[in-house]
């Protein structure tokens, strides 16, 4: 099946290794890009410590996110429903905002922010504020700001935004999805204003430690071995901040004031720095529900993984990170430019 998968010693017999617990299997809410999720707690936990905002509308049919359950499915591949899946986004969104400190966003904007196009963050802090969320899929939660309305759109093609339309563009976490990154950072220039600033955050897959624990042979290290060959494959990296791709594409799309801020994201709960391992487990969290639903797609079409191999080293993944003993995480990098 290939030298990735030979390397990581995982064995071709999925009754070899011990399944994952039941309860990470199965729930009483159907999951979308995966096996149903098992109960998060946590979520309902941080969701209490924010409380229920009043701008948010209190039926999803009365706003413009309303979307039929047909729509939600989006498409099924391998037996799984992508992209419709948001307990993941949740953990990885609060993870994130931890690691700013609560914030939302890094950039530094102005008091007044007339309009917005945002990919999977929030509005509760610039309610004055027009908020767009773009996304290839409808996976929209039901409980949304009124300032805030959602579009489908694909964002490597050509642009229907009128030029000189927004004050400020937030992305994040589109690795392995673009194929001309200069060419979108282009599009996000045009489409702001003058003066406008764009904000683009990336996650590494590449998972490392600095004590060693997460050796060659771990599950943990194939995860990033794995997907940087993927995207190899397709031509859509997923090496963008192994490569400083951010930065490079903001030179050539004339981005000035360029910030780049480096982050080191834990993942477990195993750093001693309380804050540090409060996103850890978030990030254990977002990982561990469902492994097969991040992998399965890209793994199996473009890697040549059977399901079973892919069962075998969910289980291997999820032992790792249920152990302790692995020291694990990956870099984040957030950059800032502004369009003169």
């Amino acid at each position: 099946m290939g030298a990735s998968k030979a390397s990581a010693n995982v064995p071709g017999d999925p009754a070899q290794v011990a399944s994952p617990p039941k309860d990470e299997l199965t729930t009483e809410g159907q999951h979308a890009a995966s096996q149903p999720e098992p109960p998060t707690p946590p979520l309902a936990e941080v969701e209490e410590e924010y409380g229920n905002d009043s701008a948010y509308a209190e039926s999803i049919t009365n706003s413009t996110a309303s979307l039929s359950a047909s729509i939600l499915e989006c498409r099924t591949l391998h037996g799984r429903t992508y992209h419709s899946g948001r307990g993941e986004g949740q953990s990885c969104h609060h993870s994130s905002t931890l690691m700013q400190d609560g914030k939302l966003y890094l950039a530094d904007l102005r008091d007044t922010v007339e309009k917005v196009l945002d990919v999977g963050c929030g509005t509760e802090q610039h309610p004055e504020s027009e908020v767009i969320g773009l996304d290839i899929s409808p996976q929209q939660p039901h409980w949304i700001p009124v300032n805030l309305k959602f579009e489908v759109d694909d964002i490597t093609q050509p642009w229907t935004y009128d030029p000189n339309t927004f004050d400020y563009i937030h992305m994040r976490w589109l690795v392995g999805s673009i194929t001309d990154w200069t060419l979108l950072y282009k599009e996000i220039f045009t489409a702001l204003k003058p003066g406008g600033i764009f904000e683009h955050k990336e996650s590494s897959c590449d998972i490392r430690s600095d004590n060693g624990t997460v050796g060659r042979d771990t599950a943990l290290a194939l995860w990033g071995t794995v997907f940087l060959e993927a995207g190899v494959k397709v031509k859509r990296t997923f090496a963008v901040v192994e490569d400083d791709i951010q930065v490079k594409a903001m030179e050539a799309a004339v981005f000035v004031d360029v910030q780049v801020t480096n982050m080191r994201v834990p993942i477990g709960g195993w750093p001693s720095d309380e804050k540090d391992k409060t996103i850890g487990k978030y990030a254990q969290l977002a990982v561990q529900r469902d492994v097969e639903g991040f992998v399965t797609f890209m793994w199996s079409s473009v890697m040549g993984w059977s399901k079973e191999e892919i069962a075998v080293y969910a289980a291997h993944l999820r032992g790792e990170l249920n152990s302790g003993k692995f020291h694990a995480w990956c870099p984040m990098k957030v950059v800032i430019g502004r369009k003169p």
